[in-house]
């Protein structure tokens, strides 16, 4: 299914509200002024760390918590759309927090551009 593409201003949360920091991006690809987000790692595999700073998850004592969510790694991105041979990323593109296996929520995106 199509979906808008993420960029640099897209607002993403962990479970626990902490806020994802896109850092794959490709600055000479812009949507709506800002650099497209892109997946990068070989095809099928886990890629893109997303760093996440601000979770409240609460620090272990194990094993009731595993401690507050730190990055996020990207499972899936467009199939048909690349920028420098790399996948762009989508509001559908499924992810897992770590260390939760939990999905990032994207909460806002530009709302211009689609691809699948």
């Amino acid at each position: 299914m199509p979906g808008y593409l993420l960029n640099q201003r897209t607002v993403a949360q962990c479970p626990h509200s902490g806020q994802a920091q896109f850092t794959a991006l490709i600055p000479q690809v812009k949507v709506m002024g800002q650099p497209i987000a892109v997946k990068l790692s070989p095809s099928g595999a886990p890629g893109s760390p997303t760093p996440i700073a601000g979770c409240v998850n609460p620090p272990p004592p194990p094993p009731t918590n595993v401690g507050p969510c730190t990055t996020a790694f990207w499972n899936t991105a467009a199939t048909k759309i690349k920028v420098m041979g790399n996948p762009v990323l989508l509001a559908d593109s499924q992810s897992t927090c770590l260390p939760i296996n939990a999905p990032l929520s994207i909460l806002m995106t530009q709302t211009r551009v689609k691809g699948t």
